[in-house]
């Protein structure tokens, strides 16, 4: 990741080089925006920009691009850093993927560990804690600002208790710590002794010298430790190397981080604990073992031996027991072999060597020793020393007592006497113990004033109040009771001065079933999120199933069951739809608004059981008219129509009913599917029966079963020739052959048809095409149309006779081609008379001649008879040629 950040503040530093640097003369230049002018690779590289301006200005131009180019990728560096500063700052804000990441990386990190140290997590717990919180976001709190550590933050690390505080704020704690110490001493103690401060979480104490003023990593060895987001925050990632307690000669072996380190994991030749077994590789951490042999070794007793495995340390006491005299010798009882001299509870009573007196010491051993009256014995003041039997008791001296009575300021004033002096009884003139008072009184009682003391105790907070105190104020009693920084607990300890200390206790913050806890400092856990839990629910379903589907443990409502509802429906099925027992029913018109002014509220939802909804079990069900079965929803499973028509069959049996699917009743208990039932509908249609061939008429009867009757209806037909009407029997016409149908059809008159001829037909009406042997007389004409001769029709048709031009034809035929070839030289030249006259017009035009002569000048062209008359010669001309022409074509053909 942080190389991606790298890589991402140099691409970006790039572009802006390039982006500052085009905005000069050579934005054109280089591959780098004109940090390079010259040829290079990359783009841009054949369009370097060279000043014209020489040497010496290419060199100033090259340092000025390469001086933008530094600024600006320090710039974006700097940026990438801060960027990455500001994204992994808190640990509170790292993503649910990291951190599980991270706990599969310790996982499997102190797993490798455990497997190095013979299975044993025990020592482990310690080290696994701290490292897991580090990565666990939220779980780093400074125990003197109850705020979180950040990833940014200068910390201290205790070296007893491994507890992580801000660096500002366990500095303030020793600097208050050793002015509350050292506030009440004199100016003459002051700076004899170095005051300890303690750690405000174990207490552990620390000398002046060893307030911290710098931030080191964990292991001590690199001091400000850079930002790693992929290394445990506030380390430097180099090997731990601190030495292991208790020590044994090793460093640790994991790399830089927060609580203990954990067990040594080296390998050590060593032998067991009694040394009977050879020395074997174990870890150093585990190096002390037993090889489980009896130990062997004599026990304290002198009489057995240690029959316990191998163990280390001394061996225990000899559990056996045995018979042992006391040390008087008198009595003989059971006693543990570990301690065989014992004291029974008689007296000695032997007699001393006085023989006088007995020994009045209990149960001993050895001699009993002189009688202690014996010898030279002092009265009971002390002051005469005398030499009497042991018989006789030494008598008063006579002398004053003079002993230091317990006032120890007067003598006892009486005889030398036996037993305690009397109490002092002289009246002396006291002072009471704060001075301010004086008594005569008997030596022996105190005096006290009823004065109290005002001073002000070592917690400055509160007044002596001791009756005729000596000035020494003792030190406040009273609980300090101040409300700690957790906001949970109070103050326990006496009255003081300064901050209280942090609340040591911590807070167990419980998922909704309490069985996943994390441990928070007192004080976090209104800010922390509960962990989550990967338990199932253990909580009743509140609908009617027995059970509840399994999901993890949450807070709040539990989900809606999505279980099938199963319950038993009125029609013996169970309900195949979700549980419905808890459905959220929105509630509306519960409130009218007063105006448009008014807000819309949102729409409550109530939680309530709806009823099962309508049983869906398909049920074949069949027809009212019985055409098909159907599967049918239970809740409608009945007599239905399935909106086809009927389809049986009528009385007239042509026709079925044309009802839609109805209720149909037996007849005469018989329930026939294709025959019609009294409920069917009555055919009303007229009789669509096909007729014979050529009937165009439909029958006249309803409809009806069997045969229709002939038709006797008169048929309206055409004749051959399609002039006539005729009026036949229908009968007539359908049952008539070919023969007898085209004679019906003549209306006895002659054909009007045309021949091809053009001529009409002579026969009598009849069927099929007219002969072509026309006789009629027709006349003949040459191709001039001069000429015309009358032939038979049909020998014209057949080309048999034609008729040819003569001389006389041909010689009008030259006149006229003569004509045409006048008009069409008479037109050219006519056409060539007004272009001239044109060109002459043009050209006056030219001269600049006033419009008044231009007038004058103008020369009029008189029209030639031809145009004149072309009209009128043109247009018979052209009739005669097209009537020629038609003549023409009619005689070809």
């Amino acid at each position: 990741m942080e190389a991606a950040w790298r890589q991402a503040g140099r691409g970006r530093g790039r572009a802006r080089a390039g982006g500052q640097a085009g905005n000069g003369p050579c934005a054109r230049g280089g591959a780098s925006g004109g940090a390079r002018p010259g040829p290079g690779r990359g783009r841009g590289a054949g369009t370097a920009c060279v000043p014209l301006t020489g040497s010496s200005s290419l060199g100033a131009s090259e340092l000025s691009s390469q001086k933008k180019f530094d600024e600006i990728k320090k710039a974006n560096q700097a940026a990438a850093k801060k960027f990455v500063e500001d994204q992994f700052s808190s640990s509170s804000e790292e993503d649910e993927d990291i951190e599980g990441k991270h706990v599969k990386i310790l996982a499997k990190t102190f797993t490798t560990y455990t497997n190095q140290t013979d299975g044993d997590a025990s020592e482990l717990e310690r080290t696994r804690q701290y490292v897991n919180e580090a990565f666990q976001s939220g779980a780093l709190t400074c125990l003197i600002c109850i705020a979180s550590v950040k990833r940014n933050q200068a910390v201290w690390s205790c070296s007893g208790c491994f507890c992580i505080f801000h660096m500002p704020c366990i500095q303030k704690w020793a600097k208050d710590s050793l002015f509350l110490i050292s506030s009440p001493l004199t100016d003459d103690d002051f700076g004899k002794k170095d005051y300890p401060w303690p750690c405000p979480k174990c207490r552990f104490e620390y000398k002046r010298s060893e307030t911290p003023t710098r931030y080191y990593c964990y292991c001590g060895k690199v001091e400000d430790p850079e930002l790693d987001p992929w290394l445990v925050p506030h380390s430097c990632g180099q090997v731990c190397e601190r030495e292991f307690k208790p020590p044994c000669g090793h460093k640790c072996l994991l790399l830089c981080h927060p609580g203990p380190c954990p067990p040594c994991p080296k390998m050590v030749a060593i032998a067991c604990y009694c040394k009977k077994a050879k020395p074997v590789p174990r870890r150093c951490s585990t190096k002390e073992w037993s090889c489980q042999l009896p130990c062997g070794r004599k026990l304290p007793c002198g009489q057995h031996n240690c029959e316990n495995p191998c163990h280390p340390g001394n061996c225990q006491s000899c559990p056996r027991v045995s018979k042992q005299r006391c040390v008087c010798g008198r009595q003989i009882a059971e006693r543990l072999c570990a301690s065989p001299f014992w004291q029974c509870e008689q007296v000695c009573g032997r007699t001393l060597p006085c023989g006088n007196h007995t020994c009045e010491q209990v149960c001993h051993s050895g001699p009993c020793g002189e009688c202690p009256r014996s010898g030279k014995r002092p009265c009971p003041c002390g002051k005469s020393m005398l030499f009497l039997p042991c018989t006789e008791d030494v008598p008063t001296c006579g002398d004053s007592c003079d002993k230091v009575l317990e006032c120890g300021i007067h003598r006892c004033s009486q005889r030398c006497h036996r037993g305690p002096c009397e109490i002092c009884r002289q009246e002396v003139e006291k002072q009471c113990r704060c001075g301010k008072h004086t008594k005569c009184m008997p030596c022996h009682k105190p005096y006290l004033c009823e004065t109290k003391c005002t001073k002000i105790r070592d917690c400055q907070k509160h007044q002596c109040k001791r009756k005729c105190c000596s000035g020494n104020c003792p030190p406040c009693d009273q609980l300090c009771g101040r409300t700690l920084g957790c906001r949970n607990h109070k103050c326990p300890s006496v009255c003081h001065r300064g901050s209280c200390y942090p609340c040591p206790e911590a807070i167990d913050v419980l998922c909704n079933c309490s069985k996943t806890v994390l441990k928070v400092p007192c004080g976090r856990e209104r800010s922390t999120k509960p962990p989550k839990c990967k338990e199932l629910c253990s909580r009743p379903p509140t609908c009617h199933h027995p059970s509840q589907e399994k999901h993890n443990c949450h807070f709040g409502p539990c989900p809606a069951c999505r279980q099938s509802c199963q319950k038993v429906l009125k029609c013996s099925h169970l309900c195949p739809a979700s549980c419905h027992d808890e459905a959220l029913v929105k509630q509306t018109g519960l409130h009218q608004p007063a105006g448009p002014w008014e807000q819309p509220s949102e729409p409550a939802f109530i939680q309530t059981a709806l009823p099962c909804p309508p049983c869906q079990v398909p049920i074949p069900t069949e027809c009212l008219g019985q055409h098909e079965v159907s599967p049918l929803p239970c809740h409608s499973a009945g007599p239905y129509s399935c909106k086809r028509f009927c389809g049986r069959l009528l009385d007239c049996q042509n026709h079925t009913c044309m009802k839609e699917c109805h209720k149909c009743t037996k007849v005469n208990g018989i329930a026939d599917r294709q025959k019609a039932s009294p409920e069917c509908s009555q055919c009303e249609e007229a009789c669509t029966k096909p007729r014979p061939p050529g009937c165009p008429h439909s029958c006249v009867l309803p409809c009806h079963p069997g045969q229709c009757p002939p038709c006797v209806q008169m048929l309206k037909i055409k004749c051959h020739c399609k002039l006539t009407n005729l009026y036949i029997e229908c009968i007539k016409i359908t049952c008539a052959d070919l023969k007898e149908k085209d004679l019906l059809s003549s209306c006895k008159n002659q054909c009007p048809k045309e021949l091809s001829c053009g001529h009409r037909c002579k026969e009598i009406c009849h069927s099929g095409d007219c002969p072509q042997n026309c006789n009629q007389k027709v006349k003949l004409r040459c191709p001039c149309k001069r000429m015309k001769k009358e032939l038979q029709c049909s020998k014209v048709q057949e080309g048999q006779v034609s008729l040819e031009c003569d001389t006389l034809c041909k010689e009008m035929k030259r006149k006229a081609s003569e004509i045409k070839e006048a008009e069409a030289k008479a037109a050219i030249e006519e056409e060539k008379r007004r272009q001239q006259a044109e060109l002459e017009a043009f050209e006056n035009r030219l001269k600049g001649r006033r419009k008044n002569k231009r007038r004058k000048d103008e020369v009029e062209v008189e029209q030639s008879v031809w145009q004149k008359y072309k009209n009128f010669i043109i247009l018979p001309v052209c009739g005669v040629a097209v009537v020629m022409l038609a003549w023409l074509m009619a005689y070809n053909n």
